[in-house]
């Protein structure tokens, strides 16, 4: 027979209980994060593939303006602006990279020139993984995340393959993500989870909690981010967004084109 002291609770069964629903909630919460990072960091290379031809244009009018207003007044300031716009455009290592394959050091492209003119050039890629990706990707992450493991070699092994899900995800690879699920079905059997002790559900609840605040951390700079506060302007049409921004960029570089135009017309 069971005595009244067997069937009492252990005292660390509550502490259990609470580390495990905070360990629940920051994987939610880092699901969360981790989604808004690949949509901000997609929209970023969508921004730059659609605009940044046109970023370039009026940068580059600026600069020319600045010169033919320098050339008309020979004035030391007008002079100092146009050299420093002049210098801002002059090519860098690595431009291409930074680009995303729309200049080089010689220039734009002939699909960022065909941009300007609104001819049509490739299809930009995907603003944002698909809603199947993201279910994959979620159910993914509630279960081989590293936060769940005791074990050091368990955990080593969930950081590995978290790795390679979040690579996966955010390129947007459905195939991919689908042969990681039968992966991760088809692996070994985490242990059961063994009772700790006090003091070490404690020390884990203290770094569950440091970890939720740099997550906290991260997501307000994304969100605060200039990407990031456009892409929550526009979180389901996007491509909209960008549409919008192009036609107020392209008035900006007639009213640019027609100021050089006359300051050339004024000079000697």
């Amino acid at each position: 027979m069971t005595t009244p002291e067997a069937e009492q609770p252990r005292p660390e069964e509550r502490l259990e209980r609470a580390v495990r629903a905070a360990e629940q909630a920051l994987i939610e919460y880092e699901i969360a994060v981790e989604t808004f990072r690949v949509e901000v960091e997609n929209f970023s290379r969508l921004h730059h593939q659609r605009l940044g031809p046109m970023y370039a244009r009026i940068e580059e009018l600026d600069a020319r303006i600045a010169e033919a207003r320098a050339a008309r007044t020979g004035d030391p300031e007008d002079q100092r602006r146009a050299r420093e716009l002049r210098e801002r455009l002059e090519p860098i290592p690595g431009v291409e990279d930074l680009m995303h394959g729309w200049m080089d050091d010689s220039g734009l492209f002939p699909e960022a020139a065909a941009m300007l003119t609104e001819q049509q050039v490739r299809s930009p890629q995907r603003v944002r993984p698909s809603e199947e990706a993201r279910r994959l990707y979620r159910e993914l992450a509630r279960k081989a995340h590293p936060d769940l493991a005791q074990e050091e070699g368990e955990r080593v092994r969930r950081e590995e393959f978290i790795t390679r899900v979040n690579a996966a995800y955010a390129r947007g690879d459905e195939a991919e993500l689908r042969e990681l699920a039968a992966e991760w079905a088809a692996g070994p059997v985490p242990p059961e989870r063994r009772p700790s002790p006090s003091e070490e559900l404690y020390a884990r609840l203290e770094w569950l909690s440091q970890r939720k605040e740099l997550l906290t951390v991260l997501q307000r700079e994304l969100e605060e981010s200039a990407i990031g506060s456009m892409l929550r302007l526009a979180p389901d049409d996007p491509d909209q967004l960008l549409v919008e921004i192009a036609e107020q960029l392209r008035t900006d570089i007639t009213a640019r084109e027609t100021e050089l135009a006359t300051l050339v017309g004024q000079q000697p």
